[in-house]
């Protein structure tokens, strides 16, 4: 905008539409997602606050064990229990909301349903995915997500004099990555592939996480791969002589 001095709507409308102009090639309308994936978020989200409520309760008692009498303990205990029992019943209540979301719009149970036969994948992060994407519309490409995740990893050189270590940007969506990392570690430990990969790997020496990484990448690509063939995962290794 260069130096300006003083403000004014007209003057700011003037900018707005040189910028719309000179950008008009390149910039993309913004369609909102459709209702039941606006309703999914409000109840994604939701669940997701039960969730740490949950988690911070859990800790308090832990921490009343540390540092109150076995006498008084009793009463703390028995408070934080029952309102970890009442969350419990919020979080199935908002659980099964969300099951009732996705079997009204086929395409999205559909959806779902793939995500899901992906060994490692399980229903929260298959909803977070579904979510996200807006019912993968929102990204042409897997690479596109695994950046907007913080799991694609980009170079960091300069020039021919240096070259420094090929590192994921600090800048993600937080949760879908912390979901992507249990998910990964979940796949090591139920899918022979997985495991077998991991395990040679970090064999050969390469670091645990950036191998960690790289399975991260490996769910996400056969997310968008079953969605956009519209089958089943199949788990070829078990096929194999």
């Amino acid at each position: 905008m260069g130096i300006r001095r003083g403000k004014s709507d007209k003057a700011d409308s003037k900018d707005i539409a040189e910028y719309l102009y000179e950008k008009q090639e390149k910039i993309i309308p913004t369609v909102l997602p459709k209702k039941v994936i606006q309703d999914l978020k409000k109840l994604f989200n939701y669940r997701e606050r039960l969730v740490k409520d949950r988690a911070a309760y859990i800790t308090r008692i832990k921490e009343y064990e540390a540092v109150v009498s076995e006498i008084k303990l009793k009463v703390y205990q028995k408070s934080n229990t029952e309102v970890i029992a009442c969350l419990d019943k919020q979080i199935q209540t908002v659980e099964k909301e969300i099951d009732k979301l996705l079997r009204k719009d086929e395409l999205l149970m559909n959806q779902y349903k793939l995500i899901n036969s992906i060994k490692g994948i399980g229903p929260q992060t298959a909803v977070a995915l579904i979510v996200l994407t807006e019912g993968f519309t929102l990204f042409d490409s897997w690479r596109k997500f695994a950046s907007y995740a913080g799991t694609a990893p980009f170079p960091n050189q300069s020039g021919t004099s240096y070259r420094g270590r090929t590192k994921i940007s600090p800048l993600a969506n937080k949760r879908i990555k912390t979901l992507l990392t249990l998910c990964a570690g979940t796949a090591i430990q139920y899918s022979t592939e997985m495991k077998t990969y991991y395990k040679r790997r970090t064999g050969e020496g390469k670091s645990k996480m950036s191998t960690l990484n790289i399975i991260r990448n490996k769910l996400i690509a056969r997310a968008f791969a079953v969605v956009n063939r519209n089958s089943s995962y199949v788990d070829i290794l078990k096929y194999a002589a």
